[in-house]
C-alpha cells in the first residue's frame, strides 16, 4: 500500500511540475489569434541577450506566475537579440518594441489586437518592468493594469 501511494505521488508530482512550464508564443500572429480565440490580452515580454534576468528567475519561474498567467493572459516573448529569427520578424519585434515606447530591457507590454483586411492593430493596456517585490507584488500590479475597475 505504501508503495502505490508513494508511486502516485510520485507521478503527481511530476504532473505538476510540468503543468508549471509556461508556454511562450514567439509568432506575433499566431499569439494574436490565440489571444482572440481564447479572449485574453497578450502579455509581451520584450528581451534581448544580456539583460537583466531579474524577472524570468524572481517573477516568471515562480509557480505563483505560472498559475496566473494560464488564467489570465497569452504569454509572448519577443527577444530582439535572437539570431534565428527572420528579418522580417526581427524588423517586425523592433517596430513593435518602438510603438510600445519601450526602452529599457526587460520590460513586459500589456495588449489586444485585432486584426481586420490585414491589418492589425494594437491596443496597449500597459507596461510594468521588473520591481523588486517577488511575484505576487508583480501579479498585483499587472492585475492593476488588466482590470483598472477592479482595483479602484
Amino acid at each position: 500500500m505504501t508503495k502505490k501511494l508513494l508511486i502516485l505521488l510520485v507521478f503527481f508530482g511530476s504532473f505538476m511540475l510540468h503543468s508549471q512550464n509556461l508556454v511562450w508564443r514567439t509568432n506575433m500572429t499566431d499569439a494574436i489569434a490565440i489571444s482572440n480565440e481564447q479572449n485574453k490580452p497578450m502579455l509581451i515580454l520584450f528581451t534581448a541577450s544580456g539583460v537583466p534576468d531579474n524577472l524570468q528567475n524572481e517573477i516568471f519561474k515562480t509557480p505563483d506566475f505560472a498559475v496566473w498567467s494560464r488564467d489570465n493572459v497569452i504569454l509572448v516573448k519577443l527577444d530582439l537579440s535572437d539570431i534565428n529569427a527572420s528579418d522580417s520578424d526581427k524588423e517586425q519585434n523592433v517596430r513593435l518594441k518602438n510603438a510600445f515606447g519601450v526602452v529599457e530591457l526587460p520590460e513586459v507590454c500589456f495588449a489586444s489586437a485585432s486584426v481586420r483586411k490585414n491589418k492589425t492593430t494594437f491596443s496597449a493596456l500597459g507596461k510594468l518592468a521588473y520591481k523588486p517585490g517577488g511575484a505576487k507584488s508583480w501579479i498585483s500590479e499587472s492585475n492593476s493594469i488588466l482590470h483598472p475597475s477592479e482595483s479602484e
